[in-house]
């Protein structure tokens, strides 16, 4: 069983983020490893040649399973629907996940588009790199259908998502405070110079929490929705906001009464900000103030 732990162990982080892309929760992610190391216990380690290769086809046939029968749910869901924020700093394991585009938001927004079999496989080959006879043992499929289905997922996420420009955290995190600090003291002209034209506030709140049901789209509406929500947070004692960094990107967490009620990460692209994702659910928030509190300890 040592020996069982310490190469589940080493990989984890690689496994995790496998189920999180898949899946787009936390939460779920860390079910999907949990059951997968139990089948992994049972496993005649002499009989696996490359154990990196086993539990990634491991997990991402656990996170499908998952994904499958979710699917109702998700089809039910009021509002919009957000991948789960994951908190990312130093105390985190997530730390050594590989590539910041592949857990942003913006990019799993874009993953939830694709089917099943074409999220597993892109993220499979295009994040990290497997090749198509691992991905086919995987997905169930034949290593040609594999190098299908991954043209297909490739060719979505480009249209969906053609560019990735490198990012300063430093500077995006500097933008986030100046734009909160002009938005909180109602300085609309600051605020304005500082959204894309084109800006999406985009909210999950599941209906359990007060947010749009749709996304909020342009600078003049986002800006003045922004606005009025620090506002009415202002005139509240018990509300206060902290900085912190989710999904490789700027984000602000809003507590009320010591009780976390929302995180809204901030995507920026030259300068401007062009997306907020508003999580308002409690359900996809457990996770991270849980986290958040490892953190302070």
């Amino acid at each position: 069983m040592g020996e069982h732990i310490q190469r589940f162990t080493e990989l984890r982080p690689l496994l995790f983020t496998i189920a999180y892309e898949i899946l787009g929760s936390a939460t779920e992610s860390d079910d999907v490893l949990q059951d997968s190391y139990l089948r992994w216990a049972e496993v005649d380690l002499a009989q696996v040649r490359d154990a990196k290769s086993y539990l990634a086809q491991l997990v991402t046939r656990q996170a499908l399973n998952a994904l499958r029968a979710g699917a109702r749910r998700r089809e039910e869901y009021v509002g919009p629907w957000l991948p789960e924020p994951l908190l990312l700093d130093e105390h985190d394991p997530a730390t050594d996940m590989v590539l910041a585009e592949s857990v942003s938001m913006a990019m799993l927004v874009v993953l939830e588009t694709l089917s099943p079999d074409e999220r597993a496989v892109f993220v499979l080959r295009e994040v990290f790199g497997f090749d198509y006879d691992e991905i086919a043992a995987a997905v169930g499929k034949s290593p040609t259908a594999a190098r299908q289905v991954a043209h297909r997922a490739r060719g979505h996420v480009q249209a969906r998502r053609p560019r990735f420009t490198p990012v300063d955290p430093a500077e995006n995190a500097r933008i986030t405070e100046e734009f909160m600090t002009a938005a909180a003291g109602g300085d609309l002209a600051t605020v304005l110079s500082m959204l894309s034209p084109d800006v999406v506030w985009t909210a999950d709140s599941g209906g359990k929490a007060s947010a749009a049901r749709r996304p909020i789209l342009g600078a003049d509406k986002v800006a003045r929705s922004i606005i009025g929500l620090l506002r009415i947070g202002a005139q509240q004692p018990d509300v206060r906001a902290e900085m912190a960094v989710c999904n490789s990107a700027p984000a602000v967490l809003l507590y009320r009464a010591g009780q976390l009620e929302g995180v809204f990460t901030v995507e920026i692209v030259d300068g401007l900000i062009t997306n907020f994702y508003a999580m308002r659910n409690p359900d996809k928030l457990s996770a991270l103030a849980a986290a958040r509190e490892i953190t302070r300890s």
